[in-house]
């Protein structure tokens, strides 16, 4: 099971990401650019940010953790229940987050995220 807590933990370690706000929701961004945002639903979700084909591949996998609305249609970013995910899958996805949000030269200063 995976908490905010846990995803803020995890994003600070990444390089200038940091807690923020989007929407007035708690938000984890890399020098502006979103990572993650809590939805404050009532289901308690948060959107991660990913490219299509990865939202696909999850929707498709059957998890129970992911979801999306029509609201996202066309967006990269899928629904996660964090307490439906363990932290290292949690892990993977802000990473993969960070790895499409960072500016290049970030990224090349960091190449081993």
């Amino acid at each position: 099971m995976s908490s905010w807590a846990d995803a803020v933990a995890i994003a600070s370690r990444l390089p200038e990401t940091g807690e923020s706000t989007s929407y007035g929701t708690p938000a984890l961004k890399v020098r502006g650019k979103l990572l993650a945002r809590q939805r404050g639903d009532e289901e308690d979700r948060t959107l991660i940010v990913c490219d299509l084909a990865e939202k696909q591949a999850l929707l498709s996998d059957g998890h129970p953790a992911f979801s999306t609305t029509p609201h996202y249609d066309g967006y990269g970013g899928v629904l996660v229940q964090l307490a439906l995910l363990d932290r290292t899958y949690l892990e993977e996805l802000l990473t993969e987050a960070w790895r499409l949000q960072a500016p290049a030269k970030l990224r090349a200063a960091n190449p081993g995220i």
